[in-house]
Order: C-alpha cells, then sequence, then structure tokens
C-alpha cells in the first residue's frame, strides 16, 4: 500500500464519504543578473502530501512535509475531524459532480532540463543580454536579466479509484531596461513583463528567446520614452499587442468567468463576478469577432495539465461564442450545482493548499486580419502593449491598465512614441467594440506565473494567448502626471 492509499484507507474508516490525497514535490531555480552583477541566485525543494475529504457533508483539509505512512495517517484523521467540526456550520451538504476515475500517467513538453544546464551559462547569457541593453541609449541606468525554472511532481489518488502521476517543466526568462533623466523613470521588458514570458517547456525555450539579440532594442525604447509626448487624453480607437491583451483577457475574461467567485466563496479576497447565472447563454459579452476559449490542453501552455487536482481530464472549454458569454471554469462541486460535469479546473499551488477553480489557457482566439491591417484601418488612434499597472473592481467590470510603451497612430500608420499610456472602460462595453483581430501567424501565447487568489494566497501558473486587436471608442490619457 502507498502512502496515499494509507491516507485514503484511513480518511474511509475515519467517517469520510469521499477523500483524495496529493504528493507532490517542487524544484525551483530563480537567477537575477542586475547591471551585469548576479544580484539573485537561488534553489528550493518543497515537498509534501495533502489529504482533502468529505465526511459529514462538509470539506476538511489538512497537510504535512512528512511523507511517511504514519504520518499521512494522522493527516487523514485530522481532515475528517476538520470536516465534522466544519459540518456543523454547513448549510448545504457538498455534492460532486460525477467523474470516471482513471488510472494514468502525463509528462510536460522539456527537450533540454534546466537543472542540467550550468549556472555559469546561464549567467553568461543573462550577462550578455544585459550589456546590450545597457547599450540602448545614455539615460539606460538599470538593465535585468532574469530565468526562473519550475518542475512540478505529482501523484493523485481518490477513493473513487483515480491514480495519476504528473510531471511537467515551466521555464521563463526575460530582458528589461530602466531609463532614467529628465524627471522621467521608464521601462522596456522582453518578450514581456511578469519574467519575460514563461511556457511548459525546458531550457530549449529560453534559447529560443534569444535574449541578446533583442535585448539592445528594449534599452533603445526605454531612452526614447524619456523624451516622449505624453499620452494624450482623449476618446480613440485603440490597438493592443498582445502582451498587453494577455492581461485584459486575464482581469476582464478570466476571472469573471470562474465559478466559485461567481457563487461567492471568493467573494471577501478575490472578489465576485457580474457574469451571474441568468447571463450563460444569452448575455452579449463582445462583438461577434469575439471567442475566448479555456483550453487545459494547449502545447506548451503555463495552464496546461493532464488531470486537474480532482482528477478531471485537460478540457477544451468555450467561454465566448461570437460575441456571446457561454461557459463558465467549473470544479466537480459547483458544477454539479448546475447539472453540469466539471471541465477541470482545479488546481493547488503546492501540497499545503487545497485546489480552487484557476484559469488555465485563457485565449483570445485569432481572426482574420494582421496588425498592419489594423493599423493600416485606424485614422487616427493609439498602439499601446507592455504591461505597466492595472486596476480592476472587484466584479470585474471597470478596469484601467497602464502599458509601457504607445506609439500614436496617424492616417494609418504608426507615428510618435508615447510615455505614461493608459486606458479605461467597462469590461463588455470594450469587448463589443472590438472590430478587428489579427490571424494565427500573430498569436502569441503568454504564461502569466503570478496569478493570486485564495485565502491564504495561493499563486499561480496560468496562460493566454492572443493576437493583437483593435477596439472602438476607448478612453485612453486617464491619469495624471
Amino acid at each position: 500500500m502507498t502512502v496515499l492509499e494509507v491516507a485514503l484507507d484511513t480518511a474511509r474508516r475515519a467517517g469520510a464519504t469521499y477523500a483524495d490525497a496529493r504528493s507532490v514535490r517542487l524544484t525551483e531555480e530563480a537567477l537575477r543578473v542586475k547591471n551585469g552583477a548576479v544580484e539573485h541566485a537561488a534553489g528550493n525543494v518543497s515537498k509534501g502530501i495533502g489529504v482533502r475529504v468529505i465526511a459529514g457533508g462538509s470539506w476538511g483539509f489538512a497537510a504535512g512535509s512528512i511523507v511517511t505512512e504514519s504520518q499521512a495517517a494522522a493527516l487523514a484523521a485530522r481532515a475528517v475531524e476538520i470536516a465534522q467540526a466544519s459540518a456543523l456550520s454547513k448549510k448545504a451538504d457538498v455534492v460532486l459532480a460525477p467523474e470516471t476515475p482513471v488510472v494514468a500517467e502525463w509528462h510536460g513538453p522539456c527537450e533540454v532540463d534546466p537543472w542540467k544546464v550550468s549556472l555559469g551559462q546561464k549567467v553568461d547569457l543573462l550577462r550578455e543580454a544585459c550589456a546590450r541593453a545597457r547599450s540602448g541609449g545614455p539615460d539606460v541606468r538599470v538593465v535585468m536579466g532574469t530565468m526562473s525554472f519550475v518542475r512540478e511532481e505529482k501523484t493523485f489518488a481518490s477513493t473513487e479509484g483515480a491514480y495519476i502521476t504528473q510531471s511537467l517543466v515551466a521555464s521563463a526568462a526575460g530582458v528589461s531596461a530602466i531609463a532614467v533623466g529628465s524627471g522621467e523613470v521608464q521601462i522596456r521588458s522582453y518578450p514581456g513583463t511578469f519574467e519575460g514570458n514563461v511556457r511548459s517547456a525546458g531550457y530549449e525555450w529560453v534559447e529560443s528567446l534569444d535574449l541578446p539579440g533583442h535585448a539592445r532594442k528594449v534599452g533603445e525604447e526605454a531612452q526614447s520614452l524619456i523624451t516622449a509626448q505624453q499620452c494624450p487624453s482623449m476618446t480613440t480607437t485603440l490597438v493592443l499587442g498582445t502582451n498587453q491583451l494577455a492581461l485584459q483577457i486575464h482581469e476582464s475574461c478570466g476571472h469573471p468567468t470562474e465559478l466559485d467567485r461567481v457563487l461567492g466563496t471568493e467573494a471577501s479576497y478575490a472578489g465576485t463576478s457580474f457574469l451571474t447565472p441568468d447571463m450563460l447563454g444569452s448575455f452579449r459579452y463582445g462583438s461577434d469577432l469575439v471567442n475566448l476559449t479555456a483550453d487545459a490542453t494547449l502545447p506548451g501552455g503555463l495552464g496546461t495539465f493532464g488531470y486537474d487536482d480532482e482528477g478531471v481530464p485537460a478540457a477544451r472549454t468555450p467561454l465566448v461564442r461570437h460575441g456571446v458569454f457561454v461557459g463558465y471554469l467549473t470544479s466537480r462541486e459547483t458544477a454539479s450545482r448546475f447539472g453540469m460535469r466539471s471541465n477541470g479546473t482545479m488546481r493547488a499551488t503546492g501540497w499545503d493548499r487545497m485546489p480552487l477553480i484557476r484559469m488555465t489557457n485563457i485565449s483570445l482566439e485569432p481572426g482574420p486580419e494582421s496588425l498592419e491591417s489594423l493599423i493600416r484601418g485606424t485614422d487616427d488612434g493609439v498602439f499601446m502593449d507592455g504591461i505597466k499597472s492595472w486596476s480592476i473592481d472587484d466584479r470585474r467590470v471597470n478596469f484601467q491598465f497602464g502599458t509601457e510603451i504607445a506609439w500614436r497612430i496617424r492616417r494609418g500608420e504608426l507615428a510618435e512614441v508615447l510615455k505614461n499610456p493608459t486606458y479605461t472602460g467597462i469590461t463588455y462595453e470594450f469587448w463589443r467594440s472590438c472590430d478587428g483581430i489579427a490571424g494565427p501567424d500573430e498569436w502569441v501565447l503568454w504564461g502569466v506565473p503570478n496569478c493570486g487568489k485564495g485565502q491564504p494566497t495561493q499563486i499561480a501558473r496560468v496562460g493566454h494567448g492572443a493576437s493583437p486587436a483593435r477596439f472602438r471608442n476607448v478612453r485612453v490619457g486617464v491619469g495624471r502626471w
């Protein structure tokens, strides 16, 4: 009998009507080079098991870092005690949507093991990228190169008979430049904000980014922002690049379609959602061009896996089809309340956390245009990209974003650089104003490694794909500088 089977057997004998157990081993490495010097180099290994049970109609959970049979049994017994205590104040019994238990094994892609690449090789690459970014201009004062790697090895078992082992590697790298001058502090990043870009892949992903080859442009753009004109305040046509559009999708589509938020179980911290169940299937979320999909099967996505932390297979789920809101991200518990099957979005960030509904890879499907045609079709507007700041209310309706850089669009061409670009809007009015989306050749899959949710907080890894898109009548240039 394995450690997980001991936990399940103990839970069952203690009165649990359902139990699952996860053993997780997380191996992490992070490296940051600042102005050519190694500022941060750290590694961490975390290992433990978590046991989740239903007893008396309520959830109980216990976790520990000592992975032995006696510890597993003790954790299972404690989880049952917690569930039974919670049942004293329950409003209704927990009911799970049916799921066929599977015995399976799944491994994410990894061609080059990051832990077999020497630290010296990694540092040399980041130093070269920093040096080239620094050459971008005399006001470039700070340059940073980063890399990070995560290996997750996990086994899941349930009293229903599921037994699933999974492993994945995530790799990230990026370079940024900060220019200081004329009372301004401006930043540019490559390939994007949030650790550059992150993929479910090995070190081959870092090599494919070619940080040194793009670093000088990063420095040059940071330098150009020092003397750039302020983004004007006006209502105009807005074209968004894929890095910023990924965050727009994350905040205004990903979070409001999480069914636990809709049902109020995340209200005290993460907030709720304006997408109430009466809107499902009929609410006009965006224009006819807007198709948004949750896809946990997307190759290389940071929200890609074989099975979620309830043993549900990874799925591809439409959220918005031709502008109409049609789907939620669900768990077995929330799906059962609507007579549905779970679409497999329950994930925990470690062995010591209960799984929550989390975004997988939430993406805007590509359209028929190109970035060139979107700009050519804009007589007067602004093109923005690069994540800098964000704010959105707890129901995900009113938002304001700031980007690293923008260009004015005049008579169908990119013109002068604009600094401190911002835009604001109402989620559904914004997406309804979308009148152009670039095609699959310009579709970029971004990894977001820092999605916060839950109490205690869990920082999850999720993905978003998008091509550049155009939105009409958007208010830009909000704020004071």
